[in-house]
């Protein structure tokens, strides 16, 4: 099976999964993008945007890491994007047990797509990843390798467009990543 048929058949299995859909609103946003990038930005959840229109990033803080993303050369067409969790909660907290569920698609996903980087957007996706919670403020800007991946650290974008100070340590860190990508 090639990698866009596998991904496909786990996008199936998320819309059809009642505990990704358990306390959720909207479409499923399983994630998009190149199938054989070599980098993938893991967030936290979909938004109300995202949950309109099933894609990931496409809200305020989309529009950030689009902009980050085209300061160092990079196209969204050559990147994968996504989440641990699939579906939008509202306006709650997510709770561990979601976390945790919604990994085991998001694994299988960086399974297949095998990429040589997977750039953590904030707390959500570095515990998901790392599986610990860890002070991403202490750690942003750096890579830690964990189970054979290498996994750069960042801010999630909803935080550079909240606060400014963290829209700056997001642009520092992402010409980081612009010299790491030029090494990989």
């Amino acid at each position: 099976m090639d990698k866009e048929k596998a991904l496909e058949k786990i996008a199936k299995e998320i819309s059809e999964c009642e505990e990704c859909k358990k306390d959720k609103f909207g479409l499923p946003v399983p994630g998009e993008g190149n199938p054989n990038a070599e980098i993938m930005f893991i967030g936290m959840s979909p938004g109300i945007e995202e949950s309109r229109c099933g894609k990931p990033f496409v809200g305020k803080s989309g529009k950030f890491l689009t902009e980050l993303l085209k300061s160092i050369g990079i196209k969204r067409e050559d990147i994968f994007l996504t989440s641990p969790v699939k579906y939008y909660q509202g306006r709650r907290n997510l709770r561990k047990e979601e976390i945790i569920h919604g990994t085991k698609h998001l694994k299988k996903q960086i399974e297949i797509i095998n990429p040589k980087l997977l750039v953590l957007l904030g707390n959500v996706a570095v515990s998901a990843i790392l599986n610990k919670k860890l002070n991403v403020m202490k750690l942003h800007g750096k890579i830690i390798e964990f189970d054979g991946r290498k996994c750069f650290i960042t801010l999630h974008p909803a935080a550079g467009v909240r606060f400014s100070y963290m829209r700056k340590i997001m642009i520092k860190d992402f010409k980081k990543l612009e010299k790491i990508l030029k090494r990989l």
